[in-house]
């Protein structure tokens, strides 16, 4: 028996049991052995029934009388008396007909279960069962809780891995023992067990700490040898031209702010390396990324290399290419737009300028990365919002250029350093702290329902000034059952109650792109006074005449997207508001206490993480998709220690080859994260 082995050859693993292991995806002994449990529960205290007491609790015990009754069609409860030497309690199982065949008769069990006030009595709710004649496996100990995939119990999951159990106990270790000792970690077969057959919460933490040190160092090693492999790429070389960055940073409308030079000039000087730049631009909300970019292509353009730049919607590419056309086209630098709705003749002829180089900076969505679309010598991509691309839409725009181009990754999403290091651990970060002189904070304010009148009056105010409001719901239909703002609702009330005088529009994800697309320039031209959308607007949309956003129901959002909500007012000169409409009357969450003083999206991240956890802030697709099941993103020693190791294994110039297993996780992410 090997990790490889089929678990249909496992003792115990009967066709039925096979094809439940093979539904959760579970196929080998290796498969099953790293199928960690989510949590777990402590019975390890055998409680007599006399000092029982409510919460989890075990009891060894015999059944006096058992019986079943269907109450209602799809549901039967099982109710038994199960009595000790010290006295009796009542059991309840729902829909566990068979128990009334397990339990009759004169044997011992251990009951693990909830003891709990239900249906006006003391019971023991939903209790596993084992026999005291058997080596029990889920009693009499603490019982790890696993994921119960496509209906897999974790009853099975527990039987078959206490036979495995002598095969956890051999598992070769897994990391080079130099790491093991230094870092004085359990060994990998010893962490295993612990996870699977904990003694004590001291054994499952020790285990955690060890398998989880394992999987961030398998992605912080990945990311140092992406590092490795893109220093040592012949890059396109773009010398530092003082007059033309000079003559564009003295046509600009305004000044740079201190976070945006130093950006720009670490950009400059990665440009003049040999190997192609990395380096990711985090910006908070209006921060002015997109100058930092056009910046560097002006710099790529002076030296006859075209820019490429790829946004994840139409409406941010639009704003983009209206943005770089203002800072370039003075300097003689024609700037595209390729998108879905470039049709016919003119997707045609844009073709033929970006083939024969006529243009110099080309922005677009997905459609840039088209077979037809060849450039004439592509020495510079920007990807905005990269997470929203996966990884071959990323290589297929940097394959156009006949040598690897230099990249700059764009966020709007303040990310904390700790993430930062291990979900971009290949790149060089820069970036963009300081709000754009001239601009005010924004004023914002948690408020109570019962107040909403007058919230209503200062909105007409700032509307009657000329400017525009934002109202944002978290839900797109009605739903009785359901106290969050429905937009549509929303939008019907205010259409025909407090700002009937003013024009209102709606937006939500469930209409055509050429909808949103309509709405959204109607607001921007500022023939509509009020949009009413769902989150949609999150990210990239600019009208600087907007003052205010109220966001319904603030309480329901995680603080990253309302930190970004907020950023689509305070764009310009006039003085903005956001507004937090709390869903009741009630005390505010800690996370809305938090916006209300603090405008710093890097600290407010830092918050969240605090608060959520990183699965819940950056989406759990991109959570799953680095296969943490231990590690914690949250953990920011035990990054930094994984991170201190990774580089010096890279450094000591050992060889991958002679660790198997970690020469796999490696170039697993490798492909995953890697950007070229």
């Amino acid at each position: 028996m090997n990790l490889s082995s089929q678990l249909s050859l496992v003792k115990g693993v009967g066709d039925k049991a096979a094809e439940q292991f093979a539904n959760a995806g579970l196929h080998t002994v290796g498969d099953l052995i790293t199928f960690l449990p989510r949590g777990y529960e402590d019975f390890s205290e055998i409680v007599p029934i006399a000092a029982i007491s409510p919460g989890k609790r075990t009891i060894r015990a015999r059944c006096e009388k058992i019986s079943t009754r269907r109450v209602r069609r799809g549901l039967q409860i099982t109710t038994a008396t199960l009595a000790d030497s010290t006295g009796k309690l009542q059991a309840v199982w729902f829909n566990q007909p068979y128990r009334v065949t397990q339990l009759t008769g004169h044997d011992e069990f251990y009951f693990s279960g909830e003891f709990e006030f239900s249906y006006n009595r003391y019971q023991l709710t939903g209790a596993s069962a084992e026999k005291v004649s058997d080596m029990p496996v889920s009693t009499d100990r603490i019982v790890p809780i696993y994921r119960a995939v496509k209906g897999l119990k974790g009853q099975l999951v527990r039987k078959i891995l206490t036979e495995l159990k002598p095969l956890i106990m051999m598992l070769p270790e897994t990391l080079p023992q130099g790491i093991v000792e230094r870092e004085g970690l359990m060994s990998y077969s010893r962490a295993v067990l612990g996870m699977h057959f904990p003694d004590s919460g001291r054994d499952i933490e020790r285990a955690r700490e060890r398998l989880g040190f394992e999987e961030l160092f398998h992605l912080l090693l990945a990311a140092q040898y992406n590092k490795q492999a893109n220093s040592q790429l012949d890059g396109w070389h773009i010398p530092f031209d003082q007059t033309a960055v000079k003559g564009f940073v003295d046509n600009l409308p305004f000044a740079l702010t201190n976070a945006q030079r130093i950006a720009a000039w670490e950009i400059l000087q990665d440009f003049e390396k040999p190997h192609p730049m990395n380096r990711m631009l985090q910006g908070d909300v209006g921060s002015g990324k997109t100058a930092v970019a056009g910046l560097a292509a002006r710099q790529s353009a002076a030296s006859g290399f075209q820019s490429a730049l790829m946004a994840p919607t139409e409406i941010l590419a639009n704003q983009h290419a209206e943005t770089l056309a203002k800072l370039l086209e003075p300097f003689g630098l024609q700037v595209g737009l390729l998108t879905g709705s470039v049709k016919g003749a003119a997707r045609t002829e844009l073709y033929a300028r970006i083939a024969d180089g006529s243009v110099d900076v080309v922005v677009g969505t997905h459609a840039l990365i088209q077979q037809p679309v060849t450039f004439h010598k592509l020495g510079f991509v920007v990807i905005d919002e990269q997470h929203r691309f996966g990884v071959n839409q990323r290589q297929e725009l940097l394959k156009k250029s006949a040598r690897m181009p230099h990249l700059l990754a764009m966020t709007a999403t303040p990310i904390p350093r700790s993430l930062a290091l291990t979900l971009y651990g290949e790149l060089d970060i820069s970036i963009l702290n300081e709000r754009p002189k001239g601009r005010k904070p924004i004023l914002t304010k948690i408020w109570s329902p019962n107040s909403r009148a007058q919230l209503y009056d200062l909105m007409d105010e700032q509307i009657a000034m000329g400017r525009q409001a934002y109202v944002i719901c978290s839900l797109i239909d009605e739903n009785e059952d359901n106290d969050l703002k429905s937009v549509e609702a929303e939008y019907k009330v205010l259409l025909t109650g407090p700002f009937k005088h003013r024009r209102i529009g709606l937006l939500h994800g469930k209409m055509k792109p050429a909808e949103k697309d309509a709405v959204m320039n109607e607001f921007a031209n500022g023939k509509l006074d009020i949009l009413v959308s769902t989150t949609v607007v999150e990210v990239g949309v600019d009208v600087p005449n907007s003052t205010v956003m109220l966001i319904e129901n603030a309480d329901r959002f995680g603080l990253s997207q309302l930190h970004q909500l907020r950023g689509r007012v305070g764009r310009s000169e006039h003085q903005s508001y956001c507004y937090l409409m709390n869903s009741t009357s009630q005390k505010p969450t800690q996370r809305l206490r938090e916006l209300e003083k603090s405008g710093d999206g890097f600290y407010l991240s830092e918050v969240d993480l605090k608060l959520r956890g990183p699965g819940e802030i950056y989406g759990r697709a991109q959570h799953g998709e680095l296969n943490l099941q231990v590690a914690t993103l949250g953990d920011t020693k035990l990054i930094a220690r994984a991170q201190k190791e990774a580089k010096r294994f890279v450094e000591s110039g050992q060889d991958l080859v002679q660790y198997q297993q970690l020469a796999a996780a490696v170039e697993r992410y490798q492909r995953l994260t890697t950007l070229n």
